[in-house]
């Protein structure tokens, strides 16, 4: 059986925040890290995760407290049914690792493959501009 990286992470290990949606890396939904990187785990052999680090939505925050880019989300109103909002968060860290201050241009391009059917893209550009701004400023909270 090749059981992909979002059927091991949801079916087995019960961590439904990654969403599948579309099954062929084209909507983002499924976005985890692996190593730091995101990668879309509708497409990823589970067996490939061995000897690897995988950050799942479920582990951005720490514990109670959302990270910054989470409260971001809140405060900008970046997120209406959520579908979508993991992946982004996902793709977003994959970014902040990449290149800790981007600027709009920058933002826009990492996350032009994740769709979001209700929201749109503005409240979610700003809501990472504003924690890029907050973690590297030092006034975020977490």
């Amino acid at each position: 059986m090749r059981t992909t990286a979002a059927e091991l992470l949801r079916d087995q290990l019960k961590l439904t925040g990654t969403k599948v949606s579309c099954e062929l890396q084209v909507c983002g939904a499924c976005t985890i890290l692996v190593n730091d990187a995101p990668v879309s785990s509708c497409c990823m052999l589970a067996c490939d995760l061995d000897g690897t680090t995988v950050l799942t939505v479920e582990g951005v925050a720490n514990g109670r407290e959302l990270h910054p880019l989470q409260e971001a989300f809140v405060e900008t109103n970046a997120l209406q049914c959520g579908f979508c909002t993991p992946g982004f968060i996902m793709m977003t860290l994959g970014l902040f690792a990449a290149c800790p201050a981007p600027d709009a241009a920058k933002v826009r391009e990492w996350l032009d493959g994740n769709l979001c059917r209700c929201t749109g893209y503005q409240p979610i550009e700003t809501a990472v501009l504003l924690a890029a701004e907050r973690l590297q400023d030092g006034t975020a909270r977490a």
